[in-house]
This record gives structure tokens, C-alpha cells and sequence, in this order.
């Protein structure tokens, strides 16, 4: 058999010794051209077949008739490379590859219609291995779930690898997937400049170096595999951190937001901390969910918000607000007004940083991470901020209602020094009247 080291590229080195070691669950492995991820995934699972005399394999990508010029071909390389094609029966048309000496299979499906597939028997063992290609195809990770829900199952350890190029966009739901914690995950990202120039060939570098020159942001896309952005990004200053306990018993000024929902639209309702000096918010909890009743909604806040502080909600719903003001809650609406949404999301996009724990708050971290910009028929990014999949978004604005009513009028000023707001023409006409004295004395004047 082949050393490993001749098919393997260094960078793909600690990745092999953690799947030796049942490290993790999920692999996640992303990379430019030439960054020989798939090929890498390929070996492993060759290998993690004969080793494992139990473990079976469903390689998928998105649309069946990609899979036989794909990945098909990818683990026949890999059979080929790795000098054990004795041990291995490939047939010419059919989309299964079987190793001879105890029937285990490696079996090939398209997600088209994801639902339709269900737990698979083989003869032998279980579908210890998983590996999606070109992960971006997928429509995103409820119908990845779907899938592994399905396939893993009657076994105690499975590895399930993900190869992509990652989108260009940063909110692309893919890049916002890589970025949330989960421990059972390894994520790891390779380009071709750790791969052997002689691996890739002459042409290939010459390629990439062309393009490097040419159109470099094409080329830290294309060839680096980095998420370059499309320019739609709507908030670039999100960061995903763990919040501690203690960190939460230090903060002080408690924003809480309310944004309803019911049969379709999910209710939203995050708590968080602003941070006015360092213009930082944390936002460290949420309740997100379909179908909930007022008053299962005013039980969840009750056990939340044990002092009964102020929430802010979305004043389009005044009967709910009515009726959770039956039960006792402490809750007003927002302030909208005209361009309210606008500036609510200039807000948050001045903020310095939108620190959120993606594992007490995974759908407000969802939303946050995909918002985008839509384009209209020419390509062309439209004026507007999009109103779909922002519940949480919506409620954070609400939360700090005070603030970006600051911001309106402040941002009012600086586009328009000689228009003041009413705030200031009322002290204007307060200082005509008095002369500049206290204002009580015009009452005495009059």
C-alpha cells in the first residue's frame, strides 16, 4: 500500500490524526482550488472502510447526476492511488462501490428531495461514514440535519466530513455555519499553497499566479478559498463568543425586546446588554419559537425577568401588548416612525462589536450572520433593508428603541445642520422668550 505521506498534503496532517483518534463527529473542510480536500476525504474513507469491518459510507451531493463525474470518481482515484483496487468491486453503471472481502458499501445519493432519504440497511454493519460534497449546494443546515437525523443511526461513532469552496458571500448560510460552536466539530481551511506544485501541475500555478495578478480578489476567492464578500453584507461587526455567568452578573444595563409571532413567524424574545461608553452589545439570551401563546410567552418572561423591567415591543401588535399588561408585565411599544427600520439597523451596524453566544441565542446568531442586502433583476443591491428572517433583529431594535431614536436625530442633524429637531427648536424658543434665564421666569414674564 501507498505511504500516506505521498497522497496526503501536509496540511491535511493533524485532520488524519484526529480521525485516528475518534476526535470529532464532524469534519468540515473548506478550501480553494486545488486545496485537495476532496481527495484527502476520499483516502480517509477508503481507508476507514477496510479498517472498520462495520462501517459503511454515503457520500451525497446536491443533484444526483453530479455524483458520477464528482465523487464517484474522487474515491475511484483514491482506490487507484492507494494501490488496493484488488480489494474493491467498482461497476460501470451502477453508483455503488463494494469492498470485496466483506461486502461493505459505499453508496451515492443526490438531495434533491432530501426527505426521501431514510435509514439504510446493508448487509453488513452500519452508515458509519457521511460526506457531503460541494456543502453550498445544500439549501442550508435544517436540510443537512434532516439527512444525518436519517443516516445515523444503529451505530455508536460516525464522521461525518463537509467539502466546500466557501462562498463568496460572508452571510451565505454555509460561512455562518462554520463560525457557530459546537464541540463535536472540527473546522478546518486549506488552499493549494501547502499542496506539492507537482501534485497540481505546471499549468495549474500558472493559473493561479495569472489571476493573482489580474484580479487579486478573484484570486483570494477562487484559489485562497476566502470569504471575500459580495458587498450585500448587512452587519459586519458580529462576533460569536461564549458569555460566561459571570460575565452576565457584571452587566448593568439590561435591554429586553419583544418581537411577536404565532403561526408561521416565530415570536422573538432576546435580552441583552449595551454597552454605551465602548458602543459594544451582548446579547446573551433569546426565546425563539413558532406557536406560543401569550400566556406561555408572559411564563417564559416572568422566569427570565424576575424584577419585571421594562421590555419593548413592536407596536404593531397593541392587543397582545394589552394582554401581557393583564398579566402583569411591565412592556411598552417601540417608537417607529418614519424610516424607524433604517435607522434601527444603522444602529446596530455603528456599534463597534454584536457580541453574541450562539449557543444560549442560536437563531438571534443565525439571523444576525445571514442578513444580506437582496438585488433586484440587473444584479443590483436594492435600497432597502429586506424584511424576512430578521425576527430577532427586529426585536433587538426594538430593545434599544431609546438609543436609535438618538441616533435618528443625530444622524438628522449631520445630514441636515440648518433643519434642527423639535428638541432644539423648543429650547431655541424657550431661550427667545426668557432671554437666556431660566425658564420658569417666562411663566412669571407672561
Amino acid at each position: 500500500m501507498t505511504r500516506l505521506s505521498q497522497v496526503i498534503a501536509p496540511s491535511f496532517k493533524e485532520v488524519h490524526k484526529d480521525l485516528k483518534n475518534d476526535g470529532h463527529t464532524h469534519y468540515w473542510l473548506s478550501g480553494g482550488r486545488g486545496s485537495t480536500k476532496s481527495s484527502f476525504i476520499a483516502i480517509e474513507l477508503i481507508l476507514g472502510i477496510m479498517r472498520d469491518p462495520n462501517a459503511n459510507a454515503v457520500v451525497l451531493r446536491k443533484v444526483k447526476d453530479t455524483l458520477k463525474e464528482s465523487v464517484f470518481d474522487q474515491l475511484v482515484w483514491a482506490i487507484d492511488v492507494l494501490g488496493v483496487e484488488q480489494y474493491w468491486h467498482i461497476p460501470d453503471a451502477k453508483l455503488v462501490i463494494t469492498y470485496l472481502p466483506t461486502g461493505q458499501q459505499i453508496r451515492f445519493r443526490g438531495a434533491d428531495k432530501p426527505k426521501k432519504i431514510k435509514s439504510m440497511k446493508f448487509a453488513r454493519g452500519y452508515c458509519k461514514f457521511i460526506w457531503y460534497e460541494e456543502l453550498d449546494e445544500f439549501t442550508g443546515m435544517e436540510e443537512v440535519r434532516m439527512i444525518n437525523q436519517s443516516l445515523m443511526r444503529g451505530g455508536k461513532k460516525f464522521t461525518v466530513f463537509y467539502s466546500y469552496n466557501p462562498p463568496q458571500s460572508a452571510n451565505n448560510w454555509v460561512n455562518a455555519e462554520k463560525l457557530l460552536s459546537r464541540e463535536d466539530r472540527l473546522v478546518h481551511h486549506s488552499n493549494y499553497l501547502s499542496v506539492d506544485p507537482e501534485w497540481l501541475g505546471e499549468q495549474f500555478i500558472v493559473e493561479a499566479e495569472h489571476l493573482k495578478q489580474t484580479k487579486p480578489k478573484a484570486y483570494e476567492h477562487e484559489y485562497l478559498g476566502e470569504v471575500t464578500g459580495t458587498g450585500g453584507e448587512v452587519f459586519d461587526n458580529v462576533k460569536i463568543k461564549r458569555i460566561t455567568d459571570e460575565e452576565i452578573k457584571d452587566f448593568y444595563n439590561i435591554k429586553r425586546g419583544l418581537d411577536f409571532g404565532y403561526a408561521i413567524d416565530p415570536v422573538s424574545y432576546p435580552v441583552m446588554h449595551y454597552d454605551r461608553k465602548k458602543k459594544r452589545l451582548y446579547i446573551f439570551h433569546e426565546l425563539y419559537k413558532v406557536g406560543l401563546s401569550n400566556r406561555s410567552l408572559y411564563e417564559h418572561i416572568k422566569e427570565e425577568n424576575k424584577d419585571n423591567d421594562f421590555i419593548t415591543a413592536d407596536a404593531a401588535e397593541p392587543k397582545s401588548i394589552h394582554e401581557l399588561r393583564q398579566y402583569g408585565l411591565k412592556i411598552r411599544a417601540a417608537k417607529k416612525g418614519p424610516d424607524s427600520i433604517k435607522y434601527g439597523i444603522k444602529f446596530l451596524q455603528s456599534l463597534e462589536a454584536i457580541i453574541i453566544d450562539d449557543i444560549r441565542c442560536p437563531e438571534t446568531a443565525r439571523e444576525f450572520l445571514t442578513y444580506e442586502l437582496e438585488k433586484d433583476a440587473n444584479g443590483n443591491f436594492k435600497a432597502d433593508f429586506p424584511d424576512k428572517n430578521n425576527h430577532s433583529i427586529d426585536a433587538v431594535r426594538y430593545a434599544l428603541n431609546d438609543e436609535v431614536m438618538k441616533f435618528k436625530e443625530h444622524e438628522q442633524k449631520k445630514s441636515d445642520p440648518d433643519n434642527p429637531t423639535p428638541q432644539e427648536k423648543h429650547a431655541k424658543a424657550i431661550k427667545k422668550i426668557t432671554g437666556g434665564k431660566p425658564q420658569v421666569n417666562a411663566f412669571r414674564k407672561w
